[in-house]
């Protein structure tokens, strides 16, 4: 019994609060397009990177890696970390690879209902939060109508952004944009009862996409389908 409640304690800080503990472990078997690690992710639906030592201090990313909601360790075929001024690794993944999980989990993009409830998040938490200014630009240069989760995992790659808060109505829900799994939830009061559409930003006026046009979706309804 003891024993099980000393687990029981060494465990609990990967699951305690709302934001996913970024977690560091090792490759221990590969099978096909799935590896085994030393240490399972916190969350089902995390998603991380897998690091090769090429030795002599040269490490690379070389695979991005997700734990799906069967808790089976997934490698993503074709979402290796692209950089136009570096070449393509082809590196395969190898026993011993480091895996980090979680992989710019500290890097958080915020969808807020309004200035006050943004302020709120961004001061509770010390992380290196996205202002939601850069999505609102991204959305308009793309054309794109709505924000979704396939615009977000475009942006959230573009601007090395981990994971996606959004303020929903009575809840706050944290999105993995690689995997489009829910990694956090918690419940939210004192909310307002109608937010800005599409979200908060401090732009007055964006000639392009969806903040041209007279698509007044409700916050809240458009929250709900991310």
């Amino acid at each position: 019994m003891r024993k099980i409640a000393l687990i029981a304690l060494i465990t609990l800080p990967l699951f305690a609060g709302f934001f996913p503990q970024t977690i560091h472990t090792t490759v221990s078997k590969i099978s096909d397009k799935s590896i085994v690690t030393t240490n399972p992710f916190p969350v089902k639906g995390m998603t991380g990177i897998v690091v090769h030592n090429y030795g002599n201090d040269v490490e690379a990313i070389t695979s991005r890696v997700l734990q799906n909601t069967s808790g089976k360790m997934i490698l993503l075929d074709g979402d290796i970390i692209h950089h136009d001024k570096l070449p393509t690794i082809n590196t395969p993944v190898t026993v011993g690879d480091k895996v980090i999980g979680g992989y710019l989990y500290n890097n958080i993009l915020v969808l807020a209902p309004n200035a006050q409830v943004y302020t709120e998040i961004t001061s509770s938490s010390h992380k290196t939060w996205i202002h939601p200014d850069l999505f609102a630009l991204f959305l308009a240069e793309s054309g794109d109508n709505i924000p979704t989760k396939e615009n977000l995992k475009a942006f959230a790659k573009s601007y090395q952004v981990g994971l996606i808060y959004i303020v929903k109505q009575g809840s706050a829900t944290l999105l993995d944009p690689i995997s489009g799994q829910i990694v956090g939830q918690k419940p939210m009061s004192g909310l307002p009862a109608k937010g800005k559409s599409p979200f908060f930003m401090r732009f007055d006026e964006i000639d392009s996409g969806i903040f041209s046009s007279d698509d007044n979706t409700e916050y809240y309804k458009l929250m709900e389908t991310l």
